[in-house]
């Protein structure tokens, strides 16, 4: 147990009191060594949050004072949340005038004033910022006779910048900046800063691009240090490493994946054996034969935990020699991977499994459209094409069927949510919006990753061995209820909602609403309720896949937990348990998998906030035409409306001239007072595209006449 660890310990006995730091150092019994470190280890527990130092300089644990350590989630309304590091604590509301000179991201200490007897829900203020997240801050320059001031693009940093004349660095209105706080907000007062950067004008499509790119901190080119070792990389695979691993370059296998693809990490063979069951090979890049623990390089993809995909372009976690060149399995080239070479049952069990490095070369690039028109269309051009693969991927239709109806009558949930893709021309210019298919090739694959992660993980579990976990815990019973009040107005229920939900309760619900106009709502609702998915070093299971244990091993190019672990499997298949290094790499893995989970929903923000923008962009072409779309989600303000194309705006109640209209939070509608006219979750409507903000994304709809 380290030193943090015990002195929290010792606070969370029932009898502990807050006590000064001699009465602590007491009653822990410290030698005279241990003191000389003490207070600088109080310190930094108190940065940390783990603890919480009173005006009277008592150290106490924040949990037992009525106090909440967390980040702040703000809102373009100048209140927040607080989002506790413990997921079991609920959100806490923040009034904007107590949010103290805190700003969105901030890590802060916040003190509970308040909890609803009924809601449970709570409100505090902020007390403490421990750590500031807004350094610099991308928005809009906009210019008055004496000073400028930047309105930041994330609507949620609620405070404009005022910047002097003297560091305006005689930027134009309308520009997009890079702007330093160099003194943070207090009661009353707004953020200062300086001119950093300036990006470009905020009408020029590119500049939008690039401004989401420096405001997530994504670069596109790497260091020089890094395109140093990287150019010292041979482009094929050397034959001593060739000589020393199980060569599987007979093996037929493929890969499958999107048409544009380039960083292909998985390749997949298959056989059907002679007792019945199937053998099944998943062969993962083996990227961490080229990049090596600390090297420029490993610490640029720690850096940047996930490769990006914005609208327009990747922003890759590797340089393009590795991840579309020599770690990318690209047909008919020899290539390094780690082999996972699964026997699995007519049940979908695996019931035996070796993991080792392997050299292979694939077969074919496949695409998704093409072996799905093959199984689903009985394509004839294709089949003869193909035709030496033809067997082989109706084999791997089976086992797909078998793995996920195993994991069905297990309770996992299967979010179908629509996605689109925004194709743009050669300008860069949105010229369509077309849904994504997830069809059975696309399966075929998800199921074979979602086994080969499982059984990765379940075997690292069981050596006891230092991993990274993709884990998902249970979500919090207060949410849970919340979600069954609101389906109620639908007539569903969740049976059984006690202190511990099954996620088979979920999936029945799910099963209930497929097809129907309000399963997009119920579904996103239900996404909502529960916890986000993350990295961690410790197994806490995966409560929507319904598995006890699992991992991410199957994308080393594009993320870096994926690579961290291939790094923990090799040193334990070299050294075994007894590896000085993977005792070493257990204090990392709870850092790699924090840090990767803060990288992960950072590139989920850029990616959904460049959709967003040319998703508007479309839109605003269209100005004035009318669709027909589905109410999914009703606000005090107005009601969105999604159509067809996924693209969703907003029907302001003050465009609603029919009558007054009153919001109903417990279902989700708007009632009209003189005429009884409802809106609700799920109903269709007709809409005309009456305005749009491409900047923030932002698309407003008016109802047509008929509708109101």
């Amino acid at each position: 147990m380290s030193s943090k660890e015990r002195i929290v310990q010792f606070m969370k006995e029932t009898a502990y009191n807050p006590m000064l730091e001699e009465e602590l150092a007491k009653a822990l019994n410290l030698s005279r060594d241990e003191r000389g470190h003490f207070s600088k280890l109080l310190e930094e527990m108190e940065r940390e949050g783990l603890i919480v130092k009173t005006r009277k300089k008592r150290y106490g644990l924040p949990e037992l004072m009525g106090l909440v350590v967390g980040r702040l989630q703000g809102n373009s309304k100048g209140f927040g949340f607080v989002i506790s590091d413990d997921p079991d604590i609920q959100d806490v509301f923040i009034p904007s005038n107590l949010m103290n000179g805190a700003m969105h991201n901030d890590r802060i200490v916040a003190r509970i004033n308040n909890v609803n007897n009924k809601t449970k829900k709570a409100e505090g203020e902020i007390i403490r910022i421990l750590e500031r997240a807004n350094k610099e801050i991308v928005g809009t320059y906009e210019d008055s006779r004496n000073f400028g001031f930047v309105v930041p693009d994330d609507a949620r940093i609620n405070a404009d910048i005022y910047i002097p004349k003297s560091e305006s660095k005689k930027v134009k209105n309308g520009y997009k900046v890079v702007c330093e706080i160099t003194r943070y907000p207090e009661k009353r007062r707004n953020p200062e800063g300086i001119i950093k950067e300036i990006i470009g004008h905020k009408d020029d499509s590119a500049t939008n691009i690039a401004a989401v790119m420096r405001k997530f901190n994504l670069e596109a080119e790497f260091p020089p240090e890094v395109e140093e070792e990287v150019a010292s990389i041979p482009d094929e695979v050397q034959e001593d490493e060739i000589a020393r691993r199980r060569d599987l370059r007979d093996l037929k296998m493929v890969t499958i994946d999107g048409a544009d693809a380039k960083d292909l990490d998985d390749a997949v063979s298959i056989e059907a054996l002679s007792n019945g069951n199937y053998r099944l090979g998943v062969h993962i890049a083996d990227v961490t034969h080229y990049v090596r623990e600390g090297t420029e390089l490993d610490r640029e993809a720690l850096n940047r935990g996930t490769s990006v995909y914005l609208v327009d372009r990747v922003i890759p976690m590797l340089p393009k020699k590795l991840s579309n060149g020599v770690c990318s399995l690209n047909p008919k080239i020899n290539r390094l991977a780690l082999t996972v070479m699964m026997e699995i049952d007519k049940k979908g069990k695996v019931v035996d499994h070796e993991v080792f490095e392997s050299v292979i070369k694939t077969n074919e690039r496949m695409i998704y459209t093409d072996v799905s028109d093959i199984l689903e269309k009985d394509d004839e051009v294709l089949k003869e094409k193909y035709k030496d693969l033809v067997n082989d991927f109706k084999i791997m239709e089976e086992l797909c069927k078998i793995l996920r109806k195993r994991r069905d009558d297990r309770g996992a949930i299967d979010f179908d949510f629509p996605e689109a893709k925004v194709i743009l021309d050669e300008k860069g210019k949105p010229v369509d919006i077309v849904k994504y298919e997830r069809r059975i090739a696309n399966r075929i694959i998800e199921e074979f990753m979602l086994v080969c992660n499982e059984t990765v993980a379940e075997h690292f579990y069981h050596l006891n061995v230092p991993f990274v976990y993709r884990v998902h815990e249970d979500p919090s019973v207060e949410k849970l209820e919340d979600f069954n009040k609101f389906i109620h107005n639908f007539g569903y229920h969740l049976k059984g909602l006690t202190n511990e939900v099954h996620p088979k309760v979920l999936q029945e619900l799910l099963k209930k609403i497929d097809g129907k106009r309000e399963e997009a709502v119920i579904n996103t609702l239900m996404l909502r309720s529960l916890r986000k998915a993350r990295y961690t070093g410790d197994n806490l299971g995966h409560f929507g896949l319904a598995a006890e244990y699992y991992s991410h091993f199957t994308s080393p190019i594009r993320r870096y937990p994926d690579l961290a672990i291939h790094r923990i499997i090799k040193a334990f298949l070299k050294e075994g348990v007894q590896s000085k290094w993977l005792e070493k790499v257990s204090g990392l893995v709870g850092y790699i998998g924090e840090q990767s989970s803060i990288r992960e929903r950072n590139a989920e923000e850029a990616e959904r906030e460049t959709k967003d923008m040319k998703k508007a962009e479309y839109m605003a072409d269209r100005i004035g035409e009318v669709y027909e779309g589905v109410i999914s989600g009703v606000i005090s303000i107005g009601m969105f409306v999604e159509l067809e194309n996924t693209v969703e705006g907003l029907v302001r109640v003050s465009s609603l001239e029919d009558d007054y209209y009153r919001y109903d939070s417990e279902q989700y509608s708007l009632t009209g007072e003189r005429k009884g006219k409802v809106y609700r979750i799920g109903d269709v409507v007709k809409i005309k595209v009456s305005k749009v903000d491409v900047l923030q994304g932002e698309i407003d709809f008016t109802l047509e006449k008929d509708e109101s």
